[in-house]
């Protein structure tokens, strides 16, 4: 009861906030179509008794009452739904936008690594198609509610034992109730192995990972273990389908029971004359109109009830991403970067894991200078640039930005100071324009300091072959766009990069790992171009992550990372002589050459 409740409570306050004037106009058609249901059964009996009667032109003015009333159930219905209809779509939208909201709308991360938060996201996105309907429910629900009313007020001006009878749609509601629990659950269960077969068919069809599926030969083993993580989804639903469908069928046979003792009851008082044939009729009438309200209304109370699993999930999603509460008056992002980044005692572990990824991290960062992180693969490179970065929180410790703690800055300003390349660097199939401009929202518009950025990159060439210049489409996605390699589609996220004004912090985070030696030292020189002319203008900091020695060695500052601490730190030749880690490392990779 408590998930109706919500349903019903969210429905109707996003309704009134979409757009209130179709929700009153749809719910006015609606009552007065619902309303003429049991004036239908009322003329009826008039009509019954008036031509057992002779009253022939009394009855034929309550024949045209009857076609009035079920024209006015038949159109008002009709119409209601033009508006309500109307009105779910515009009820999905906002929803769509908050799952959008809650999955993107924060500065931190951590919510993203959960399992649990993935599963409720999965759910969330497969139901949410379903609230379009929902709306119309809230609508019919509360009619038929109205309904069940007078047809109880009617039922008793016959026989006051039938006012009872409407009591029978009890067992049928909680009945249902229970077997959309039995769902649910279900549901839940096979959230985890849907999302593992959409994954592996994603791999099986998507051409970035068919070329080495097929020529590895394991399309069929592939194909295997996602059709075993769809059978297993499909079972648990199925089993649960069964299960709930026999529930329901078991308190509609009790409705039933209970409606056909009623009948009886009424033809027994015919039989004895103490009620006339209309009233026969009426109640005949009422109980096939009562039939189909309550079969009407379980489907309706099964739609809601998981309308509201849905909202339930997504004030789950809400919780999850919801960002620590911002600082009173948070403190500004300097203009310029004075001292430097400072990780004190900076240990951090991932949700739902045991295990830290970085331990007991201090560790100063000078402004203006760059830095080179190295270590083995796991061994918390990339958690730190993100900690650096504040899309994660320390577990403990602080990061500080020139002696500000990063929890303190308006999280918005410091990505703002940001001038990232990840090595999963984004895609966008959209114009080119819009793919550089992403990195500057002010500058989608400025084609001259769009173009600077492109050029900054060396990515001219790029720009001279898509078709329409800034206002190409990239890519075969969403139309027919230019296709490009990766090696110029890692350019276009360099100038996405560089087209951010006065960075604080520049991040190179191995995004050249499958470029050769010499594409890797040219992608390097464009972005240390870039982050001689940041230092000067604003004391950035340059941070790069790379297993390329040759490109390491130039660093002003090397920090070795072992296990999620620092190991050793300092500059090339003076590690080299300290015979540690970085020496191992890089004596083993210039052997690979030799």
């Amino acid at each position: 009861m408590t998930t109706l409740l919500t349903a019903v409570r969210t429905l109707l306050r996003l309704a009134h906030r979409t757009d209130p004037r179709r929700l009153y106009v749809s719910a006015a058609l609606l009552l007065v179509g619902l309303l003429a249901t049991p004036a239908v059964a009322l003329l009826l009996r008039a009509f019954t008794d008036s031509a057992l009667d002779g009253a022939t032109g009394t009855a034929a003015w309550l024949a045209a009452g009857i076609a009035a009333a079920l024209v006015l159930e038949l159109s008002m219905g009709h119409f209601a739904h033009l508006f309500y209809f109307e009105l779910g779509e515009q009820q999905e939208t906002a929803l769509r936008q908050e799952v959008l909201d809650v999955s993107n709308g924060t500065h931190g991360l951590e919510h993203l690594d959960s399992p649990e938060f993935a599963d409720t996201l999965t759910l969330v996105r497969e139901d949410l198609p379903r609230t379009r309907a929902s709306m119309e429910a809230v609508l019919q629900l509360c009619g038929l509610a109205l309904q069940a009313v007078l047809t109880t007020v009617i039922l008793a001006t016959v026989n006051p034992w039938l006012a009872l009878l409407p009591l029978a749609a009890v067992p049928p509601v909680l009945v249902a109730d229970r077997a959309q629990a039995v769902l649910d659950r279900a549901k839940e269960r096979s959230a985890e192995p849907t999302r593992l077969s959409r994954h592996l068919l994603a791999l099986a069809t998507s051409d970035h990972s068919v070329p080495e599926i097929r020529l590895s030969g394991a399309e069929s083993e592939l194909m295997h273990h996602q059709a075993r993580a769809w059978q297993r989804s499909t079972d648990l639903l199925r089993r649960a389908a069964l299960h709930a469908a026999a529930l329901r069928a078991s308190g509609q046979l009790l409705f039933a029971l209970a409606y056909g003792g009623g009948l009886w009851l009424v033809v027994r008082q015919a039989l004895d004359g103490s009620v006339d044939a209309g009233d026969v009729i009426l109640v005949i009438t009422l109980a096939v109109q009562v039939s189909v309200q309550v079969a009407s209304a379980l489907g309706l109370l099964a739609m809601l009830q998981g309308a509201g699993r849905t909202f339930e999930r997504l004030d789950r999603l809400r919780a999850w991403s919801a960002e620590e509460p911002a600082p009173s008056g948070p403190a500004p992002v300097p203009a310029r970067l004075e001292q430097g980044i400072r990780l004190e005692n900076v240990s951090f572990r991932y949700p739902g894991s045991d295990r830290d990824v970085l331990t007991g991290v201090d560790l100063t960062l000078p402004a203006g200078a760059t830095v080179a992180l190295v270590g083995e693969n796991g061994a918390g490179k990339s958690t730190l640039v993100k900690l650096l970065c504040g899309m994660y929180r320390p577990t403990t410790g602080r990061v500080l930005v020139d002696g500000v703690d990063l929890r303190d800055l308006d999280p918005a300003a410091w990505a703002a100071r940001i001038a990232p390349l990840f090595q999963d660097f984004a895609r966008l199939e959209l114009p080119l324009r819009e793919n550089v401009g992403v990195g500057r929202l002010s500058a989608l518009d400025d084609d001259g300091a769009l173009r600077d950025a492109i050029t900054a990159a060396r990515a001219d060439r790029v720009l001279d072959r898509v078709p329409g210049g800034l206002d190409g489409l990239l890519g075969k996605g969403y139309g027919d766009g230019t296709e490009l390699s990766g090696g110029q589609w890692q350019l276009l996220g360099l100038a996405r990069c560089l087209v951010r004004e006065d960075p604080l912090l520049m991040l190179l985070d191995e995004p050249a790992s499958a470029l050769d030696a010499a594409a890797e030292h040219a992608l390097f020189e464009r972005f240390t171009d870039a982050a001689d002319r940041a230092r000067s203008d604003s004391g950035s900091l340059t941070l790069f992550i790379s297993h390329r020695f040759s490109t390491v060695r130039s660093a002003d500052l090397i920090v070795v990372l072992e296990k999620g601490a620092v190991r050793e730190q300092g500059g090339h030749d003076g590690l080299l002589a300290a015979r540690g880690l970085y020496a191992e490392l890089f004596e083993l990779q210039a052997r690979a050459y030799q």
